[in-house]
């Protein structure tokens, strides 16, 4: 009969420490550590074609677009997390244990992969709607030209799409994303 040895939990501190001397980015929940896996050049192109357009758009309106380098955390949740793009509208504030992560950001964005669709589309986007200064969640297909705009109304959430040859409205940015332009930005030159 084998004997159950319980789990390690970490704290958060623990976790920050790790982070500190990591060379790869972990996100953190529950007490849980996890590695995030690198992309490939095309979900690394989605990525920076969704910050280039909001980044266009966004010059001068006192909004910043961030890359995958911003880490965030869900205080309601715990979770800790980098998501492929963020934008955070005026000042930021910073978590008292960790000045170099951010609370409040209005927009997060996450391009799916195979391995994380099914958590990006559920459980992860379910904390991510914990965050009170959210204002719009984007979930970025990686196999079609498929975005989701998760728009908070008041306490309510509501999904529009864009698909290939349309545009996604962000009305809590009052920007667009040009979903062609997106996935053309994803392909390897010929």
């Amino acid at each position: 009969m084998a004997t159950a040895f319980p789990l390690h939990r970490y704290t958060f501190e623990d976790y920050l420490r790790l982070e500190e001397g990591a060379s790869t980015r972990h996100e953190f929940l529950e007490g849980e550590i996890v590695a995030m896996a690198g992309g490939t050049p095309e979900h690394a192109a989605l990525a920076m074609a969704v910050g280039r357009q909001l980044g266009n758009q966004l010059a001068g309106s006192g909004c910043r677009v961030f890359s995958s380098d911003l880490r965030i955390r869900v205080l309601e949740t715990g979770l800790v997390s980098y998501p492929d793009v963020s934008v955070v509208c005026g000042p930021s504030e910073r978590d008292l244990e960790s000045p170099t992560t951010v609370l409040n950001p209005i927009l997060v964005v996450e391009i799916t992969s195979d391995g994380t669709e099914h958590y990006d589309r559920g459980t992860k986007l379910e904390h991510y709607m914990k965050i009170p200064s959210l204002r719009a969640i984007v979930i970025v297909a990686h196999r079609e030209r498929h975005i989701v705009v998760h728009d908070r109304r008041g306490d309510q959430w509501v999904q529009h799409t864009g698909t290939a040859g349309g545009q996604v409205t962000i009305p809590a940015l009052n920007t667009t994303l040009d979903v062609d332009a997106l996935y053309a930005a994803a392909l390897e030159p010929s």
